[in-house]
């Protein structure tokens, strides 16, 4: 199923639509140039659009796309000057990793007022990468090797799926399939003791046990675990047991996109002790492409 016009001008006009339903103002400076330097694959894509909850992320609104494995989309990115490189070591990921791992396809994230932000690398499916493999990268965040052991002990250090690449950010998120042992509400305790984070609320524990994946964040300043966060698939997101708020509700309730495709949230505490949660929809939702496999598209 496809809803809305995948070419630049359909997919800017939704965004900015979608944006101006929380009151957010999309930046056409920012977001033209990402639509038209990934024009090409945008019919073919899974398109999503994303608010979240917290205090950090007020004032913006970010949308998604997949991208097959042909394109490079950190050499377009850089290509089209939507980045500008500044020697850190962030910047080598995309390539390291595509000598190093068995690449499906990528993803590429923008805000209407950040511009491009992220990119995803997805590993093919049913071939899980590891945490002892992709720590091997040069420019990968030494965390990721510290942490193995982490990892290990809850069943996750060979669970990989994705990796996502925040360069606004300089992190990086290494995402899991998670069994139902782990999202239990002992070991989401136990895991955020350990990571020096604030217990998470009864309402998140239940949350969590609806996940069917986690994904931790990195840094290239720290040895620690920075985060981690909960997947969630839901037909109805607010029959959640989550805080998603009254302006996210009201987005829910009259955004004209992906009304009938499942939605995506997102669970973390910071670590400040702030809850806060992550909505995803879907403007584009390929029910027959392989690209859905994905914490995009909904990988289950």
């Amino acid at each position: 199923m496809m809803s809305g016009t995948a070419d630049p001008a359909g997919v800017y006009a939704a965004v900015e639509e979608s944006a101006g339903l929380l009151g957010v103002a999309c930046a056409r400076e920012k977001v033209w140039p990402i639509l038209t330097a990934f024009e090409e694959v945008l019919p073919d894509a899974v398109i999503a659009f994303r608010v979240a909850t917290n205090a950090r992320h007020e004032g913006e609104f970010d949308c998604r796309f997949t991208v097959p494995k042909g394109i490079d989309p950190y050499a377009t990115a850089l290509e089209k000057e939507l980045t500008t490189p500044t020697g850190h070591p962030i910047e080598s990921l995309v390539t390291e990793v595509q000598k190093h791992c068995a690449v499906d396809s990528y993803g590429v994230d923008f805000g209407v007022q950040g511009g491009f932000k992220k990119i995803w690398v997805y590993f093919p499916g049913g071939r899980h990468e590891s945490i002892s493999h992709l720590a091997q990268v040069p420019s990968m965040p030494a965390a990721l090797a510290r942490n193995e052991d982490f990892f290990a002990r809850y069943g996750l250090a060979d669970k990989v799926d994705l990796i996502g690449i925040d360069y606004a950010g300089r992190t990086m998120n290494v995402y899991f399939a998670a069994s139902p042992e782990v999202v239990a509400p002992q070991t989401v305790r136990a895991m955020h003791r350990e990571m020096g984070l604030q217990e998470p609320s009864e309402q998140m524990l239940d949350f969590c046990g609806k996940a069917f994946g986690v994904y931790a964040t990195v840094n290239w300043d720290s040895l620690k675990v920075e985060r981690i966060s909960y997947s969630v698939k839901t037909e109805n997101p607010l029959e959640l047991s989550a805080r998603l708020g009254s302006k996210v509700e009201q987005f829910l309730k009259t955004n004209p996109y992906g009304a009938g495709t499942p939605k995506m949230v997102y669970a973390a505490v910071t670590s400040g002790g702030e809850e806060y949660y992550k909505l995803q929809s879907y403007y584009q939702w390929r029910t027959n492409s392989r690209l859905n496999l994905s914490y995009i598209g909904g990988r289950s």
